[in-house]
């Protein structure tokens, strides 16, 4: 493996119950749960854990979820442009924080 990411790991996602059967079970049972249909669609559901596995930066989430959008309805368009959400609700984040130290230097500067 020239790569530290394996796409074929994602195919083992379900193994990680090996060690822990109970945990991983109750992990699997509340995240099926919370993508079926309900008040969001699941394109909707799709297209927010696209933006989620982008701002996180987890390559088996942008896969499942570049591939579970496109399934869903969603097209390349809609799914960029919730990137783009992402992307700007992380630098919005970082820098929001900004005004801790502006704070800091006010009362430094005093």
């Amino acid at each position: 493996m020239s790569d530290y990411y394996n796409p074929d790991d994602l195919k083992k996602f379900g193994d990680i119950s090996r060690v822990n059967k109970q945990l991983g079970d109750k992990f699997f049972d509340y995240y099926n749960s919370v993508m079926e249909e309900g008040a969001l669609s699941g394109r909707e559901k799709a297209l927010i854990a696209l933006a989620i596995a982008h701002a996180l930066k987890c390559p088996y989430c942008i896969d499942a979820y570049s591939s579970a959008c496109l399934e869903k309805g969603a097209d390349e368009k809609q799914m960029n442009e919730a990137v783009h959400v992402a992307a700007a609700m992380a630098a919005g984040i970082s820098l929001v924080h900004s005004v801790q130290m502006m704070n800091k230097i006010d009362d430094l500067m005093v």
